[in-house]
């Protein structure tokens, strides 16, 4: 079957300039470099990884609202990478998109009923009495009354507001909904209700999502399958079962095991990331990763792994995807001697911490 979106080696590379008079260029920034991914119909693709690793730009790229420097983008099989406006818009009603801030992205002098017209009249669909109708339809959708639609942004809670932004995302009835970390600006039982509500309008609709978010454990409960993302490059892809179960990818363990754990007494066995991202415009040679990496070799540090597969539907970048310690949530052993190393360290040091407590009482 075609895939709705595909993305096929796409590039974002940002030029980097000095100097007010004489403007030479200095390097380039590698946003996005070298991601291919694709979505079927009706389908979930999270992209996850640390701030800065290329997610919102990637959402960007899909939805064609920046150029891309290199690579294919295609909806429905049709090439659309050096479409122009005109060629875009009627591709515009087939993506919309949900942003992270439900209060900014909003038009504070808008009433609902206007916000939610707005992508109708955009696109000259239907007359008054017909978008009038189709507004308190999408209001009775995200769970909203038809009396909000005569009120204000401001009047309402960030949960409502983030319905409010998912109904003018439907009002188009799209084929496909960029998410671009939706709940991550809400309170944590809110976010279950979003999830939930967007959960039931893709069984409704059919819709197909690209999920954009830092937050694995919406991403376990919302995802079909899974893309982590680092410096640019997708390092592991896989459904998302396989993913949380067996994670072939060390940045993708170490992201599993920085997740917070509900239970006070457990703990990961595995550390979480040391070391900050390097910058995008002067990457590592070699692997990516490798200057964070904790099985990393000599061969990583000169030869950058491609992503290939490892399994059914499961592929990494990484050389010894297939020979790396299994990944142990809680309570098991460390096995790799510099992990062990640092794990000693720390308990030394709690329980140096415990003495000097008991000695002070």
């Amino acid at each position: 079957m075609t895939p709705l979106l595909e993305l096929d080696d796409v590039r974002k590379h940002y030029p980097v300039h000095q100097g007010l008079i004489l403007r030479r260029q200095v390097g380039i920034v590698r946003a996005v470099d070298g991601v291919s991914l694709r979505i079927a119909v009706g389908e979930t693709l999270a992209v996850v990884g640390e701030s800065g690793c290329g997610k919102s730009t990637l959402a960007r790229l899909a939805l064609r609202l920046i150029e891309p420097s290199g690579g294919t983008i295609r909806v429905e099989g049709r090439d659309v990478t050096r479409d122009g406006r005109a060629a875009l818009r009627p591709l515009r009603r087939q993506m919309q998109v949900i942003f992270q801030d439900p209060f900014a992205s909003l038009n504070p002098r808008m009433s609902v009923e206007e916000i939610l017209a707005e992508p109708m009249l955009v696109h000259g669909i239907g007359d008054a009495a017909s978008r009038a109708a189709r507004v308190r339809e999408l209001l009775g959708l995200v769970g909203l009354a038809s009396y909000h639609a005569d009120r204000f942004p401001h009047e309402f809670s960030g949960g409502q507001r983030q319905r409010i932004g998912i109904a003018r995302a439907l009002a188009l009835s799209p084929k496909l909904i960029v998410c671009d970390e939706p709940v991550s600006a809400l309170d944590v039982s809110i976010q279950a209700q979003v999830v939930n509500l967007l959960k039931d309008l893709q069984a409704e609709f059919g819709l197909a999502y690209l999920f954009i978010s830092h937050g694995l454990a919406v991403v376990k409960h919302m995802a079909d399958r899974v893309a982590v993302m680092y410096l640019g490059q997708v390092v592991e892809t896989a459904p998302a079962k396989v993913l949380y179960a067996n994670p072939r990818h060390p940045y993708t363990q170490a992201l599993l095991s920085a997740a917070p754990v509900p239970d006070p007494t457990r703990r990961n066995a595995r550390p979480a990331l040391d070391g900050d991202v390097p910058s995008p415009m002067n990457p590592p040679p070699g692997c990516r990763f490798h200057t964070r990496c904790t099985v990393a070799q000599a061969r990583c540090r000169e030869e950058a792994p491609g992503l290939r597969p490892i399994g059914a539907g499961h592929e990494a970048a990484c050389h010894f995807a297939e020979t790396i310690p299994a990944f142990t949530r809680f309570g098991d052993s460390v096995r790799h001697p510099r992990l062990q190393a640092r794990l000693a360290l720390y308990e030394q040091k709690r329980a140096a911490m415990n003495a000097a407590g008991t000695t002070a009482a």
